[in-house]
């Protein structure tokens, strides 16, 4: 269960105007800190980070789960599941011997995976993955063409600022 502060942070996010995976970022940072002092362990940086995206949608902010073929379709079905619970579409079945069991083996899970050097590492392999993912589709496009309009997020970005001078 996330802290009422790191909902209201989230919630802060929100009217602030910030993107859906900026809220969910707000119990990430609650997942890692709740493995540093003990609370939890996970077997890797990404387990954490799953962790806290569930959260996030358990707690109604409108992340939507992966598309098919981004994750694993388990994966996939426990994200919808944690989205519509937070979107109101559907009930949580409360299994209270499952939740404790899961408990006990996420504290026995090791406490290093939320490291600075882990979540270093983790970084550094998504920021190249992301780079090879835009080098290859730099290549399909010419530079007029890449030029020619501004991507999304630099529209967002626009206006932000222009939201911020008013």
């Amino acid at each position: 269960m996330p802290k009422q502060k790191t909902i209201e942070r989230a919630r802060r996010a929100k009217r602030a105007g910030k993107a859906a995976t900026a809220q969910a970022g707000e119990f990430v940072r609650e997942e890692i800190r709740k493995i540093r002092h003990g609370q939890r362990g996970a077997r890797s940086p990404e387990q954490a980070i799953a962790i806290g995206l569930s959260e996030a949608r358990r707690a109604g902010v409108p992340l939507p789960p992966p598309r098919k073929g981004k994750a694993k379709e388990s994966t996939r079905k426990s994200a919808e599941y944690a989205y519509e619970v937070g979107q109101h579409k559907r009930t949580p079945k409360r299994r209270l011997r499952v939740a404790r069991a899961v408990s006990r083996v996420m504290k026995e899970e090791p406490r290093d995976t939320a490291s600075r050097a882990a979540l270093s590492r983790h970084a550094k392999k998504a920021a190249s993955r992301r780079k090879t993912y835009k080098r290859a589709a730099a290549t399909t496009k010419s530079a007029t063409k890449r030029l020619a309009r501004p991507t999304v997020a630099a529209r967002k970005a626009g206006r932000a600022r222009k939201r911020r001078t008013t």
